[in-house]
């Protein structure tokens, strides 16, 4: 049955990502279960609660995924390893750790935690195993239109390694990168730019791993008719 005009689409499932590179082995969904979506919604809180509304209004999905990489707050915690936190009626759980992924806790920080030392005072302040800056914004959204939701995060940075740079002082006003303050960070740094080429081979491999669990968790869910 199709919607009344104007009405939101239902769905199954909305899964939400804050950047493309996150993504970058996850998308397209394969279509695997009726009425899946995606959404890439920008870094920070407003940007995922801005992008959510409006897909909110496109959209009515019986469970929502906000995904993407962490910075590990915990020491025990690995590049690669996939983090899980739901609410009790998402049902996600039991696929997602036959899948490897792990349940876990997440600190929603206000900027990128940069240095060993952030992390380690996040952790001592938090508890948190790892943080992220968008997805307690998502799920409280989620829990207001009561509708279950799960956060799934991959580390892509581990709690006793450095940023090569500090991402927070080249963000523009709506939290993208900035193309010219990046270039000026870099030949006022050129040190920074093989531990940057690392990072960004590490968030590769963090994002196929994210991909793999992602697209088990479609394919456990098709099959039990979810």
């Amino acid at each position: 049955m199709k919607p009344a005009a104007g009405e939101p689409t239902p769905i199954a499932l909305l899964v939400c990502f804050a950047v493309k590179e996150e993504a970058a082995f996850a998308l397209p969904l394969p279509m695997l279960m009726e009425g899946c979506a995606a959404i890439v919604t920008g870094m920070g809180r407003r940007n995922a609660s801005t992008q959510l509304e409006e897909s909110l209004k496109r959209f009515n999905p019986g469970r929502v995924i906000t995904c993407g990489f962490a910075g590990a707050l915990n020491p025990r915690l690995k590049i690669g390893d996939v983090l899980f936190e739901e609410d009790f009626d998402a049902g996600f759980g039991a696929m997602l750790e036959s899948l490897g992924a792990v349940p876990g806790t997440f600190h929603c920080s206000a900027r990128v935690a940069v240095t060993i030392a952030e992390k380690s005072e996040l952790r001592k302040s938090t508890g948190a195993d790892a943080v992220e800056m968008e997805s307690s914004v998502i799920r409280t959204l989620c829990r207001q239109r009561k509708i279950p939701s799960a956060t799934v995060r991959v580390i892509s940075d581990t709690a006793d390694e450095n940023l090569p740079l500090d991402f927070n002082a080249l963000m523009t006003a709506n939290q993208k990168i900035s193309v010219p303050k990046l270039a000026g960070a870099l030949l006022k740094s050129p040190r920074s730019v093989p531990r940057l080429l690392e990072l960004q081979r590490n968030t590769r491999v963090a994002a196929r791993r994210l991909a793999d669990v992602l697209h088990g968790l479609l394919r456990g869910l098709s099959g039990a008719g979810a």
